[in-house]
C-alpha cells in the first residue's frame, strides 16, 4: 500500500498488523481520489474508523489543508501515527485514538467547524452506518456542502438513509465493496 499522488506520492504505508482492519486496495483508493480531486485543495477532511490512515493520508498528499483521523484500535493508531511522520503530513493531521462516536462528541464541544468531505469505513454489519449518519445528522460537523463517503460491503442496503435526512447522489461499486456518496437532504448540491 502507498501513497497514489500529491506530495507524498509513491511513499509506502504500513498497515495494523492483524485482520481487525481491511485497508482500501490502491486501485479503489486511485478511483475514488480522482472522483474527489476538484474538492480536495484546501479542504478539511474527517477520516472515520481511520485503519492506517490512508485515506486521510492521501487527502493531505493531494492538498487537504487538514484531516482528522479517527480510529479506537492502539496498534493502527501507531500505524497512523508512523505514516503520518514518515511522509512528513503530520503537521497537518490530528489523531484522536477513541471510539467514532465519541470523538465525533468531542469534535462538537470543541466547536470545530463542518469539514468539506467525511469518509468512513467502518466494520461491515455492525450497524455504524447508522448510528454515525444519525450522529451527524443532528451536527454541525456535517454542513450544507459537506460529502459524506461511505465504504461498504457491496450488500449492504443503504434505503434507510432517506430516514436519516441523507440524499444517496452517486454510488461506486467494485468488485469486493463499494462507496456511497451522500449529503443531507435540503443541502445544497
Amino acid at each position: 500500500m502507498r501513497v497514489i499522488a500529491g506530495r507524498a506520492r509513491s511513499l509506502p504505508l504500513k498497515t495494523p498488523v492483524g485482520v481487525s482492519t481491511r485497508p482500501t486496495t490502491d486501485r479503489i483508493k486511485e478511483t475514488l481520489f480522482n472522483m474527489l480531486q476538484p474538492d480536495l485543495p484546501d479542504c478539511r477532511f474527517l477520516d472515520l474508523f481511520s485503519g492506517s490512515g490512508a485515506i486521510g493520508i492521501e487527502a493531505l498528499s493531494r492538498g487537504a489543508a487538514c484531516a482528522v483521523f479517527v480510529e479506537n484500535n492502539n496498534n493502527a493508531c501507531s500505524c497512523i501515527r508512523s505514516n503520518l511522520s514518515f511522509t512528513k503530513l503530520s503537521e497537518n493531521g490530528r489523531l484522536l485514538n477513541m471510539d467514532v462516536l465519541q470523538a465525533l462528541s468531542r469534535l462538537e464541544k470543541e466547536k470545530e467547524p463542518a469539514f468539506d468531505i467525511i469518509f468512513m469505513d467502518p466494520p461491515y454489519r455492525k450497524g455504524w452506518e447508522e448510528k454515525v449518519l444519525s450522529c451527524l445528522g443532528k451536527s454541525r460537523l456535517a454542513g450544507e456542502h459537506t460529502l459524506i463517503i461511505v465504504e461498504e460491503d457491496l450488500d449492504e442496503n443503504f434505503s434507510w438513509a432517506g430516514s436519516l435526512g441523507y440524499e444517496i447522489i452517486r454510488e461506486k461499486t467494485y468488485k469486493t465493496n463499494k462507496h456511497i456518496f451522500m449529503r443531507k437532504v435540503g443541502e445544497d448540491i
